[in-house]
This record gives C-alpha cells, structure tokens and sequence, in this order.
C-alpha cells in the first residue's frame, strides 16, 4: 500500500515592521500558527529576542537618518513577503513628519511585490467627542492627526498593486499598561464617568490574526462605534450606509475566536 502524503495549505510570509510593545508578541504569535515571519527592531539587543522567537530579525531605523544601507534592508526583508504589518508609531518630527517617515516603506512595498498591507492606526483621527463616529468625522483637527490620515493614505489609495486593511486602535491595555495609567496623577476629570475606548493586547492580537487569516482586506478603517468595549461584544448597530465595515465585522465575529480577555465591569448606565 502506498501512502499518500496530506497536503496543507502553504501560509503567507508575514513580515512585522515594528517589533515593540504589539509587534513583538503578534509576531511571536503568528509564529505559534505556523506562518513564515520577519520582524524588525530599533534595537541591537532585541535581534537574539527576535531569532530566539522563530522571527528572522533585521535591524531597521526609519527616519531622518534612513540611508541607503537601510533602504536594502528594508528591501530585504520585504522580498518574498505576502503580508506586511505596518506597527509604526507616529513620530514626533512635526507637521509631515510621519507621512515622510513612512514613505519609503511604500516604495519598498511597491518594489517588493508585498500583496496585502496591515495598518496599525489610531482612533486619534476622530474628534474628541461623546458620540457615535463614522469615517465621515475623520478629518484631522490636530497636526497629529492630520499627519496620521495622510500616512494611512498613502497605503489605501488606489494603487492596485496592494490590498490595505487599516485597523485604528485606542486605549492598549495589557502589561505594563494598566487601564489606570490614561488617569494617572490626573484629579478633578471633567466627565469622569463618560465611556472610554479600551482593548487588551490579547485581543489586539487575535484581532489582527483574525483579519490576515480570513484574508479581510481593502478595508479603509473600521469605524470607532464598531469596537467601543475592550474586546468588541457590546456594539451600537451601524446604520445601513456602513454595510462594507459590517460584513467586516460579521466575518471577524463569526467565531469570537480572537477574544481571550473578558469585558471589564462596568457601571449601569
């Protein structure tokens, strides 16, 4: 009798750029499915963390300094990768300063045939008010935010060369970042007892394996009424204009597999 070997699906290269506080353990978790990983870090010492974790490691220093030393790479570490993870923080350079920070990574993306792009953004986008927001009230009232719109844009724009999924996150709590710290040495809080966006690392990360397994991309953001508990169950129903975000966010539901961290308690209101 012959045996016949079971074929499985081969997973996509998967390359994390920024291997921090959310990088490092997605990667780490993406590593414990099986996918193919490459990771990159500012620092020396965090390349052995790196390799030790199953992740082929690059030392990378975006910025003002980015020579053409960097430049190969990042060209390196991106040849032959399906799927980027694009986990940079904003910088601090001032107006421009973080579009300019990202834009050779969209050059190396282009050049290195990268397919889908997963953006780690942030809610700072919205205006700070108590209501409901859609991605109609994402336009930049702070330089900050501004600069954060143009950075994502220039991974969503319609390029067709890559697929990009945005995924705005607030209020990352997990170790060392205790819900607590947002208020810390703060007294006399105006709206003390107003609903505040928080979500667990755990979640962050099975979110974001979530939406690279099920292959959810071209998605431009996902609206902040969507995801306003810690890991997504109490949600305000979107209006039928966002039918593109709610089959988005139907698919990631579906199992609730991602979820690890249970909703905090909170008060009746």
């Amino acid at each position: 009798m012959t045996a016949t070997a079971s074929s499985s699906p081969v997973l996509p290269s998967i390359a994390v750029l920024g291997c921090g506080w959310l990088g490092l353990p997605l990667a780490k978790s993406l590593v414990q499915a099986g996918y193919p990983v490459v990771g990159s870090t500012t620092t020396p010492k965090q390349l052995l963390t790196l390799r030790d974790a199953g992740i082929t490691p690059y030392l990378l220093q975006l910025g003002p300094d980015f020579s053409a030393t960097d430049a190969d790479t990042l060209r390196a570490m991106l040849t032959g990768t399906e799927v980027l993870v694009l986990n940079i923080p904003p910088s601090k350079a001032g107006p421009g300063g973080y579009p300019a920070l990202l834009r050779p990574v969209g050059s190396a993306v282009a050049a290195a045939g990268v397919r889908h792009v997963l953006f780690v953004s942030s809610t700072s986008v919205y205006p700070d008010e108590p209501r409901p927001m859609t991605e109609a009230d994402a336009v930049a009232s702070a330089e900050a935010s501004s600069d954060l719109l143009r950075a994502e844009g220039q991974f969503t724009s319609a390029n067709g060369q890559w697929q990009t999924t945005v995924v705005r996150l607030s209020g990352l709590i997990g170790p060392d970042r205790p819900p607590g710290r947002f208020l810390a040495g703060r007294q006399n809080v105006p709206n003390g007892d107003a609903p505040v966006n928080l979500i667990h690392l755990d979640d962050c990360i099975g979110l974001l394996i979530s939406i690279i397994q099920q292959n959810i991309w071209a998605i431009p953001s996902m609206p902040a009424p969507l995801s306003t508990s810690p890991a997504g169950s109490s949600m305000r129903p979107p209006p039928s204009s966002w039918a593109w975000p709610l089959r988005f966010l139907e698919r990631i539901r579906a199992g609730q597999n991602h979820r690890q961290q249970p909703d905090p308690p909170h008060p009746a209101l």
